[in-house]
């Protein structure tokens, strides 16, 4: 019948209805979940639509098939990073458009910041790759801006210097402008980055020797903390040796020392062991007549 509407149209009038729906729900109510699932219910509606590119939408009206698609996406995804399922974000987005290139712009930013936000940025690097290859998407006028965002938000942080030299001179669409300047911001990224591995060496280098100088004062201080203790030990001996119950406190506090002040699993703490095992020796010999003296087994 002449005046009908297209058969799918009814898919993107109920989309749209949902779509306003999951928009309240993120923004009023803030029930990400309820928000989610209206995004899902709506792409569902629309089915695989009228063609799968990102291009200019035949559908009539401004609530076209790819619009209400692409709005039901972002809504999702904003919904899904509030309950922190970034994880989730782009498997959800593919299995309504199914590759990468047939991403619309609005949701291949999107995806981009998210990664980038959440420091996950090696996530985008085959998306981001593809759909810039894709010579149908050179020919948008958001392709420029999001040549430069990926290269600021994915392959530079990287390091992947080479692969954005590389992709920038392939983008022939790119006037011989800006695609110079774009290529000296790469350039300037790669100098920085090699300032910064350098200044990591030499840091790397110097902490050693700092190392070792500290372990040195380290080991004087505790020797000299040793000699001191074994001479005030020697002392205590001269005083203690008449008097019974002196003697167990001494060695039990010599025993407090090995046991409990160190930690005998240490390698680190096996020196000062035999240093406290030759004071309690010489305590022991000092305290007692070679008469009484019980034996001392190691």
């Amino acid at each position: 019948m002449r005046g009908e509407p297209p058969a799918w149209a009814p898919g993107p009038a109920q989309a749209a209805a949902l779509l306003e729906e999951a928009a309240d729900l993120l923004v009023l109510h803030r029930d990400f979940a309820a928000a989610v699932e209206r995004c899902e219910a709506g792409c569902d509606s629309l089915g695989p639509g009228p063609s799968p590119g990102p291009g200019p939408d035949p559908g009539p009206g401004p609530e076209s098939f790819a619009e209400v698609k692409c709005s039901l996406c972002v809504v999702g995804i904003q919904a899904l990073a509030e309950m922190n399922r970034w994880r989730e974000v782009l498997s959800w987005v593919l299995q309504y458009y199914h590759v990468p290139e047939h991403l619309p712009p609005k949701v291949l930013e999107l995806c981009i910041l998210l990664y980038s936000k959440v420091r996950e940025p090696q996530v985008m690097l085959e998306v981001g790759s593809s759909w810039l290859r894709a010579g149908a998407n050179q020919s948008l006028p958001e392709f420029g801006e999001l040549l430069e965002l990926y290269l600021e938000q994915v392959l530079l942080p990287l390091g992947r210097f080479e692969g954005a030299e590389e992709l920038v001179r392939g983008c022939v669409t790119l006037d011989s402008e800006r695609q110079l300047a774009i290529l000296g911001t790469v350039r300037e990224s790669r100098r920085r980055w090699a300032q910064r591995e350098e200044t990591h060496s030499a840091a790397e280098e110097q902490q050693d020797p700092a190392t070792e100088t500290v372990l040195g004062v380290l080991s004087q201080k505790l020797l000299t903390m040793l000699t001191l203790l074994r001479r005030a030990m020697r002392s205590m001996s001269n005083h203690f040796y008449l008097l019974p119950y002196k003697k167990m406190l001494l060695a039990t506090f010599l025993l407090y020392l090995v046991v409990v002040r160190l930690d005998p699993a240490s390698p680190t703490s096996l020196p000062f062991i035999y240093k406290l095992v030759q004071l309690f020796r010489q305590a022991w010999s000092a305290m007692l007549s070679p008469i009484h003296r019980p034996p001392i087994r190691d």
